[in-house]
Parts: structure tokens; sequence; C-alpha cells
């Protein structure tokens, strides 16, 4: 009989990134932020984001923010290629930009979850990773736990405005 291996456990807060391999567990709770997470089914590496913005706007960076999306994204790719892995080799899935305020939203106007994800997913496609899946949108935070050492992720999606409501639980 082997003894299970003991996983690293890392909780990503928002702003960061990290890049690790099967060693790891990975755990972030998003809002209106959103993750992206890249997984090499080969290799066994993998990343996961917390961005808060998709863009910073019109400011050009002196050097990248992992708060901002679009930035993110060159970080975790950069990062991986210290790990010999190549983007168009990745699994890409994305999750998060619930909102936060439904109560709040204003007709036809899109909301910052919205923008957050609708950039994670326009990332990907542009630097040819697949999308193999996501939860994305609704009211409320997640809770995400990947696994770099399976490629699994787990989800758990609750309404801010009911503390009685059941979670709703997901494997994707």
């Amino acid at each position: 009989m082997t003894a299970a291996r003991k996983l690293v456990e890392i909780f990503v807060k928002p702003g960061e990134f990290f890049v690790g391999d099967a060693q790891y567990r990975i755990h972030t709770l998003l809002g209106s932020c959103v993750s992206i997470v890249l997984w090499h089914p080969e290799k066994h590496v993998g990343a996961l984001s917390h961005f808060l913005l998709s863009n910073r706007g019109s400011k050009i960076p002196s050097e990248l923010d992992a708060r901002y999306g679009e930035e993110v994204m060159w970080l975790m790719l950069d990062e991986l290629k210290h790990w010999r892995v190549a983007a168009k080799d990745c699994q890409g899935k994305i999750f998060g930009g619930g909102n936060m305020f439904p109560k709040q939203a204003r007709a036809g106007m899109i909301n910052v979850g919205q923008r957050n994800g609708e950039t994670a997913r326009s990332l990907l496609r542009s630097h040819g990773i697949s999308i193999t899946s996501e939860s994305l949108f609704g009211v409320g935070h997640r809770r995400i736990i990947f696994e770099v050492c399976s490629g699994d992720v787990w989800v758990r999606q609750v309404e801010p405005h009911d503390p009685h409501q059941p979670e709703m639980r997901m494997s994707v």
C-alpha cells in the first residue's frame, strides 16, 4: 500500500497568479474577478490567475501587473516557458465574473464581471488555447480549487443575498 502524497496548498489572492507542478493544489475566491486556469495534461504543470480588471485602460505599463487580465496572461505564459510548456499545448478553463451587486445593475450596462469573463475568453482564443470548461457570470462569489496533478477544478458558487441557500457544487 502506498502512502497518499500530501499536496502543497497555495492560496492566490486578488492580483496574483501561481504556476506549479503536480505537487500543488491552488485555491482562490472570486467575485467579479476572473481566474484563467492553464493546464498541460502530459507535464502536469498548471497556472491559475486571479485578475480584477480586464485591462488598465490607456496607461502604458512600465512592467506587467497581474491585477489585469491582459497582463497576467503574459506573465503566466512567460512563467510556463520556464517549465517548457507552450501555450498551444495547454487546456484553458475560466471561472468567476459573478455579479456581486445584482440589485444595483442598470439595464444595458455590462458589469465588471461580464467584461472580465469576455476578456478571458478572448485572451485564450488569441493565444490558441482551447477552452475545455468554464463557470462564468451569474450572481455571487465562487470558491475555486485547482488540483494540478489531475487538472481538475472544483467550483462552489454562492449567491450573496441569502446566507442560508445551499452552495452549488460542480466539478469541471
